[in-house]
């Protein structure tokens, strides 16, 4: 305290860094909270019958989709074989030096899985989530299509279904329960705080980007 009785600057200063410290907490928390309510929820039984199943992309090792990428296309392929919908996208671009992409892995393994090639489409250029979200998003208003089921990790499809929403597209989540990223409580977490730092990017700099994306893909 000062000799006037008032607290001094530098206690005034702790009590702010305090406030802003439980703010903060408080807000990741809350934060995690959402990512992980949102991986638990699987709308393909509500939704019924879509125009598309969108797999989000995830690595791929020379044309061979990463274990992660693979429980998304498992998941996404048992969607299309119980008839959600007629048409499957698989999304993804490649990074330098690769000889292919991860939206060419995934078609290459869900043909080698029975699924036609008639039935496959591709966004192979995003080399982000966002990316490929507003690709897909071209793709779909070109084709007609309404609702589509999108597919990727639990901890993922929060942030999914905020860009599809702002791009407008009619955008339902199925996620990909037996994914590597939601295993064990340690990948959990990591895909977790990863989804975390994504969300505060999108929410202060990709919202924008996604609603002038959307504005310009109406017709």
């Amino acid at each position: 305290m000062s000799a006037a009785g008032r607290p001094s600057v530098g206690a005034t200063l702790a009590v702010v860094a305090l406030a802003g410290l439980a703010g903060a907490l408080a807000l990741t928390a809350y934060a995690t909270f959402r990512v992980w309510q949102r991986g638990e929820v699987d709308e393909a039984p509500v939704v019924g019958t879509a125009d598309a199943i969108v797999v989000l992309g995830a690595a791929q090792y020379d044309g061979r989709p990463s274990p992660v990428l693979r429980a998304r296309l498992d998941h996404a392929i048992a969607l299309w074989r119980a008839g959600r919908a007629p048409i499957l996208v698989t999304t993804g671009g490649g990074r330098a030096g690769d000889r292919t992409t991860e939206a060419a892995a995934g078609r290459a393994y869900a043909i080698e899985q029975g699924v036609p090639e008639a039935s496959i489409l591709m966004e192979d250029r995003g080399r982000s989530t966002q990316e490929s979200l507003e690709a897909v998003a071209a793709i779909l208003r070109a084709r007609g299509a309404g609702p589509a089921l999108f597919v990727s990790d639990p901890t993922h499809m929060l942030r999914v279904m905020r860009i599809a929403k702002d791009l407008g597209i009619d955008a339902h989540g199925s996620p990909a329960s037996s994914s590597p990223s939601d295993a064990t409580l340690e990948s959990r977490l990591d895909a977790t705080a990863h989804e975390l730092g994504a969300l505060a990017w999108y929410g202060l700099v990709g919202r924008t980007a996604a609603e002038r994306q959307a504005a310009a893909l109406r017709p």
